[in-house]
């Protein structure tokens, strides 16, 4: 295992949230990780096949305006690529609250998302080609899943002529 990524793991408590929005260390450079479109971990080429070890980077992963999507720790930050959004929505329940159903999504990490203000439903891309995602943390989005999408539909439901899905208290158009 490089350098780079053994310092990283070393630094890494998995037992908790990393406090990232604490941690703003200099960019130490890049580091040969990439997402894949369909949410894969690749290092140096080969797909990272360990789930937990790709929900621990996931853990440290946020998003930067000035340099785009980093690993963060204490005293590094890398780097990395990622074509297009890095987590992918995989399931969608809807559970009952306060201000009305909730729905709750769980990205291919293991993340628990509800969404609500903070925590939207929006779309990326060309007008022809727009994909839904949810935002989850830290500047990421999870694309929605088709089946998720398709789940989403199923419960569209008309607000001032828009389709769209309602939770905990707000309308996201579909």
């Amino acid at each position: 295992m490089p350098d780079a990524v053994q310092r990283m793991l070393e630094q890494l408590d998995p037992a908790k949230r990393a406090p990232l929005e604490k941690w703003n260390p200099a960019l130490s450079g890049r580091i040969d990780i990439r997402i894949d479109r369909d949410g894969r971990w690749f290092h140096e080429g080969s797909e990272i096949r360990r789930f937990e070890l790709v929900k621990l980077f996931a853990s440290i992963l946020r998003f930067e305006a000035d340099l785009g999507f980093v690993l963060v720790t204490p005293v590094e930050k890398w780097q990395l690529e990622v074509e297009e959004v890095p987590f992918i929505a995989v399931t969608v329940a809807c559970r009952a609250g306060p201000c009305g159903d909730r729905l709750v999504f769980v990205t291919n990490v293991g993340e628990e998302v509800c969404a609500d203000r903070e925590h939207p439903i929006e779309h990326i891309g060309e007008p022809e080609q727009r994909r839904p995602c949810i935002r989850i943390r830290d500047g990421l989005l999870a694309r929605l899943s088709r089946p998720v999408y398709y789940e989403l539909a199923e419960r569209a439901v008309d607000h001032d002529g828009t389709l769209g899905v309602w939770s905990a208290g707000v309308f996201f158009p579909l």
